[in-house]
């Protein structure tokens, strides 16, 4: 058995090779970020397992990939990409890494809060053009800060807040305790959180998950910081709050077009802060990420 990896980055592959052991399956890296999804049959020419970055994977596509029967996804949004039922479907398990990257997003996320509530991204590109521009910010401490999603990210997200003087409250789907943080309705954090931050996985019951209805019912003036998935949210519905102020800013690291188009209408809004899903780009996350990409592939070489 063999695979590729099929959209390797300089980094990442340097990485991977270091990884590597000597009894370890065959694996070629294909040493192109960038490569289409339709490359997919070329890149992997009869191998069995795909590593796979960010490259989209169509199911159409997946059906001429022959003797494809796992793919590795270097994250947990794997549905983004692609269809994993679908994949099932043709035989292709589709294989997550979780809680690689936990500390990174979180202190991604603190980062666009922080940087979202003293507006700094604003008062940059204004005095980059010459403009000595001032605005009021938001002081954090005494603050609410509600997480609806509590896994792992969310847990450090929770520990640097509290030992930063806000007050954290969250809302998961399943029963959660954590030292410092009350679990309360999502009624009730939509209505007092001062910061929102997301942290759901991205599936059919999420998608959309903070509508338009759930919008209206944030505080006004809250800030918005989203390290998840875009499609989570519904986008249009969040444009219109940003250009209203019911929310203040928002804190972006997650599109549902990626990359986002340069005249995207969020590109546009003075609130917001943009980062390029770059949350767990750390080299401690990406060396935890590639331990787990090779654990997967040695785990279904011997089964």
């Amino acid at each position: 058995m063999r695979g590729v990896f099929v959209d390797a980055n300089d980094s990442l592959a340097e990485i991977f090779e270091r990884q590597r052991k000597p009894d370890d399956p065959e694996m070629h890296v294909h040493l192109d970020p960038n490569i289409a999804a339709e490359q997919w049959p070329e890149v992997l020419a009869g191998a069995e397992i795909g590593i796979v970055d960010h490259t989209a994977l169509p199911t159409e596509v997946a059906r001429r990939c022959t003797g494809l029967k796992h793919v590795v996804f270097l994250g947990t949004g794997a549905r983004s990409y692609m269809n994993p039922e679908e994949l099932a479907g043709l035989g292709i398990a589709v294989h997550l890494i979780k809680g690689y990257g936990d500390t990174a997003v979180a202190e991604a996320a603190i980062a666009l809060m922080w940087a979202s509530a003293r507006v700094i991204p604003w008062m940059d590109r204004e005095m980059r053009a010459g403009n000595w521009l001032r605005e009021d910010a938001m002081q954090l401490t005494g603050k609410t800060l509600g997480l609806i999603g509590f896994g792992g990210i969310a847990a450090e997200v929770a520990r640097i807040a509290v030992g930063s003087g806000m007050k954290v409250i969250a809302w998961n789907r399943t029963p959660r305790s954590f030292a410092g943080v009350e679990f309360v309705s999502l009624e009730r954090l939509l209505a007092d959180s001062h910061v929102v931050s997301l942290h759901l996985l991205l599936n059919d019951e999420t998608r959309g998950f903070l509508s338009r209805e759930r919008i209206s019912a944030m505080r006004k003036g809250v800030i918005l910081v989203n390290t998840a998935r875009g499609a989570v949210v519904d986008e249009a519905a969040m444009i219109e709050a940003l250009k209203s102020g019911h929310i203040r800013h928002a804190g972006l690291d997650v599109f549902n077009i990626e990359p986002l188009p340069k005249d995207h209408p969020l590109t546009k809004l003075s609130n917001v802060t943009l980062s390029a899903h770059s949350a767990f780009r750390t080299p401690e996350a990406s060396e935890n990420l590639i331990h787990a990409a090779w654990e997967h592939c040695r785990r279904i070489v011997r089964s």
